[in-house]
C-alpha cells in the first residue's frame, strides 16, 4: 500500500487541522468579511466615503452558515466571529453620523 503522506490524507478524510471542510469555508469568510471592514475603516479615517452595501447580505450568510452548523463545528469559529465584531465595533466608532 502507497503511503499518502499528511496532504493525501487530508484530502481523503475531508479535513485540514481537525476543521470540517465547511468549516474551512465558513473561517475565509468570516476573515474576508473581517478584512473588507478594516479596509473599509481605513477609508474612512482617512476621509473618504465607503459603500457598505452588500456587507448585509454576506453577513447574513455568514450567520446563517453558524446557525445550521453542528456544535462542534461552530465553536471554533467564535475567535474568529469575536475578531469580526470587534472590527465591526471599530468601523462603527470612525463612521461619520448620518
Amino acid at each position: 500500500m502507497k503511503h499518502r503522506g499528511a496532504a493525501g490524507k487530508r484530502a481523503a478524510t475531508g479535513t485540514r487541522q481537525n476543521v470540517p471542510m465547511p468549516g474551512i469555508a465558513l473561517t475565509t469568510s468570516i476573515h474576508t468579511m473581517r478584512d473588507t471592514l478594516a479596509m473599509a475603516r481605513a477609508l474612512v479615517q482617512g476621509g473618504r466615503h465607503v459603500d457598505l452595501a452588500g456587507l448585509e447580505e454576506e453577513a447574513a450568510g455568514i450567520c446563517a452558515a453558524l446557525n445550521a452548523a453542528p456544535y462542534d463545528q461552530a465553536r471554533p469559529l467564535r475567535p474568529a466571529m469575536l475578531a469580526l465584531l470587534n472590527e465591526l465595533d471599530a468601523l462603527a466608532l470612525t463612521m461619520p453620523e448620518p
